[in-house]
């Protein structure tokens, strides 16, 4: 797979998408407050970027561009809405349903306020849906079985070469791991995480 030059094979979002609505039922409402691996956001804010990334990115798919895509996602702290449990799970179908149609992957599209080509838009909301889907197990104290081809394309694109540097503003610095870590540590990793974080950290 080839992320920096925009040459993208088949891309289906449903495990990463899946992985996350199989988190939701056993979230207790106390744990909304506790602290996630993601910088500056505890459980509830990471639930509700989330939501406003699966909502921008099926929103990119469709090519329907307003106040959803056009908005940079640190333009406001993100807000949880009361009916995350019951409306997230349906938004996170939308969102792989709208990817599937071979029509989003072709031509330009936009997300948080960039316009960039299709098939990178599907490869950034895939990376999404990976790092905060780990983000929002590890928070919450379960295990995230990623999908190796899932965890293979995030890492294809947080890894930096000479045509397409690391965005350091958006992901912190690598952390090091061993050469032969598991697949979705070195994810991870190459995100700016400690694989090993825990509440508490």
């Amino acid at each position: 797979m080839d992320t920096h030059t925009g040459t993208t094979p088949t891309i289906d979002l449903e495990p990463a998408a899946r992985q996350i609505a199989g988190l939701l039922d056993s979230i207790d409402e106390q744990q909304l407050d506790g602290p996630t691996p993601c910088p500056n956001y505890a459980v509830r804010e990471l639930l509700a970027h989330v939501v406003g990334l699966s909502t921008a990115f099926r929103d990119a798919a469709r090519k329907e561009f307003g106040p959803t895509t056009d908005t940079a996602p640190d333009a406001k702290r993100p807000v949880l809405p009361d009916d995350w449990r019951e409306a997230l799970p349906p938004l996170l179908e939308e969102l792989v349903t709208a990817w599937r149609d071979p029509a989003a992957r072709q031509g330009m599209t936009r997300a948080g306020g960039v316009d960039l080509p299709a098939e990178v838009a599907l490869v950034v909301a895939l990376d999404e849906l990976v790092i905060h889907g780990w983000d929002l197990a590890r928070a919450t104290g379960r295990r995230y079985d990623g999908d190796e081809a899932s965890l293979r394309a995030s890492l294809a694109m947080l890894t930096p070469s000479e045509d397409s540097p690391r965005p350091e503003s958006i992901f912190g610095p690598p952390v090091p791991v061993p050469a032969d870590a598991p697949l979705v540590d070195r994810a991870v990793a190459m995100s700016g995480r400690r694989p090993d974080w825990k509440p508490g950290d």
